[in-house]
C-alpha cells in the first residue's frame, strides 16, 4: 500500500472538515495546497485523486464529484461506499430520522413529473410505517413497525428536516420547497441506478431535476443544464432524440449562443473584413516606406518594419471599435424586436 503525501492528506482533510466543496473552492484548496491549478494542470489533478481514492479503496470512502442538478455546479466531496446496516450506526441520526430521509427521497424521485422536490407539508404528512417491508399491504404487517416509528411525532420531523438540510443532506429549492442536498446526490449515486431511476438522455446521470420530453409516451429526460448545452447548438435539431418531437427551447438558450458567437466575432479583428482591408492596406503602406528608406542594414530595416506593422494593426483595430460597438447594438435592438 503506498503512502500519502501530506498534501494528499490535507485535500481529504479539508473536505471532511468543511463537506462538500463547489469545484472553484476545491480548487482553490488544491492550488494553495500543491502550488498548481488544476485548470492547467489537469493530468496532476486526476493523478492526486487517482491515489487518494486508491488508499480511500481500502477503507470504502471514496472522493467523488458531482453535479447539483438544481444550480447545475459540480461539487466534491468525501462519500462512503458502505451500505449496510453497520456503516448506517455510524450516522448521528437514529434509525426513523433515516426513515423519515428515506421516505422523502423515494417520495422526490419518484415524482413523474421530475420536478425534483416535495412540499413541506407532504413531506411532514409522510407515514414511516411505509418504510417497513410489507408495511403497506396488509393489516398483519402492522405489527412489524417498530414503536419508534409510530411515535415519531411532526415536532421531531420538523427538527430532522432543518438537521437535514444543514448537513446538506436536503436542501430548499429557489420556490422554497424541499429537494435532495448536494451530499445526495454524491452518495446516492449507485442507489439511483439499482432502484432504475430514469436517467438523463445527455449525461447518464439519474434526471431527479430535468425536462422531460414534450410527448407524454415518451420517457427521455434532460437535466436543464444538459438540455441548454445540447440544443444551443446551431446545428443541432431541436427535438427529442428519441421520438423527434419538437421540443420547445427557451429563447435564452439561442440567446446565449448568438450572443457568444457575436462575442467570439466582433472582438475578434481578423473576422471583421473593414479590420482585415484596414490592414491589408497599411500593412503595404509599412513595406513601401521600408523598401523606399536608405539602406541602413538588415539589422535596422527588420524592427523597424516590425515596430510599422504593430502600430498600424493598433490604428487599424481602434478605427474599427465603433463600427463595432454600432454593429452589436444594432444585433442586439434586432433580438429585442424578436
Amino acid at each position: 500500500m503506498s503512502q500519502l503525501s501530506w498534501k494528499h492528506h490535507a485535500l481529504i482533510q479539508a473536505l471532511l472538515s468543511r463537506g462538500p466543496l463547489k469545484e472553484s473552492e476545491f480548487h482553490k484548496v488544491f492550488y494553495e495546497i500543491t502550488g498548481r491549478n488544476p485548470v492547467e494542470h489537469q493530468q496532476a489533478f486526476n493523478d492526486s485523486l487517482r491515489k487518494i481514492n486508491k488508499e480511500l479503496g481500502y477503507v470504502k470512502f471514496e472522493l467523488r464529484g458531482c453535479r447539483n442538478q438544481y444550480d447545475g455546479k459540480v461539487y466534491y466531496g468525501v462519500v462512503n461506499t458502505l451500505a449496510d446496516e453497520q456503516s448506517k450506526l455510524g450516522t448521528k441520526y437514529s434509525v426513523p430520522q433515516i426513515a423519515f430521509y428515506k421516505a422523502i427521497i423515494e417520495a422526490i424521485v419518484q415524482d413523474i413529473t421530475t420536478q425534483g422536490h416535495i412540499t413541506n407539508i407532504g413531506a411532514l404528512n409522510l407515514r414511516l410505517e411505509y418504510q417497513v417491508q410489507g408495511g403497506q399491504d396488509s393489516q398483519g404487517s402492522q405489527s412489524r413497525v417498530p414503536a419508534a416509528f409510530k411515535s415519531f411525532s411532526i415536532s421531531q420531523k420538523e427538527k430532522t428536516l432543518n438537521d437535514l438540510i444543514q448537513d446538506q443532506w436536503l436542501c430548499y429549492t429557489s420556490d422554497g420547497r424541499i429537494g435532495l442536498g448536494v451530499r445526495s446526490f454524491l452518495d446516492l449515486r449507485s442507489w439511483f441506478r439499482t432502484s432504475e431511476i430514469p436517467s438523463c438522455d445527455v449525461c447518464n446521470e439519474a434526471g431527479v431535476k430535468a425536462e422531460t420530453c414534450p410527448n407524454m409516451e415518451c420517457a427521455i429526460r434532460m437535466h436543464s443544464y444538459c438540455l441548454k448545452k445540447k440544443f444551443s447548438q446551431r446545428k443541432v435539431a431541436k427535438v427529442c432524440p428519441s421520438c423527434s418531437t419538437p421540443w420547445p427551447i427557451p429563447e435564452s438558450y439561442e440567446g446565449d449562443e448568438e450572443e457568444t458567437n457575436e462575442s467570439t466575432q466582433d472582438n475578434s479583428p481578423s473576422n471583421d473584413p473593414v479590420t482585415r482591408k484596414r490592414l491589408r492596406i497599411v500593412k503595404a503602406e509599412a513595406v513601401d516606406a521600408a523598401a523606399n528608406a536608405p539602406n541602413d542594414g538588415p539589422s535596422q530595416s527588420g524592427p523597424s518594419l516590425r515596430k510599422r506593422l504593430r502600430t498600424c494593426k493598433a490604428e487599424a483595430v481602434d478605427a474599427t471599435e465603433s463600427q463595432v460597438e454600432e454593429t452589436q447594438g444594432l444585433r442586439r435592438s434586432q433580438r429585442s424586436r424578436r
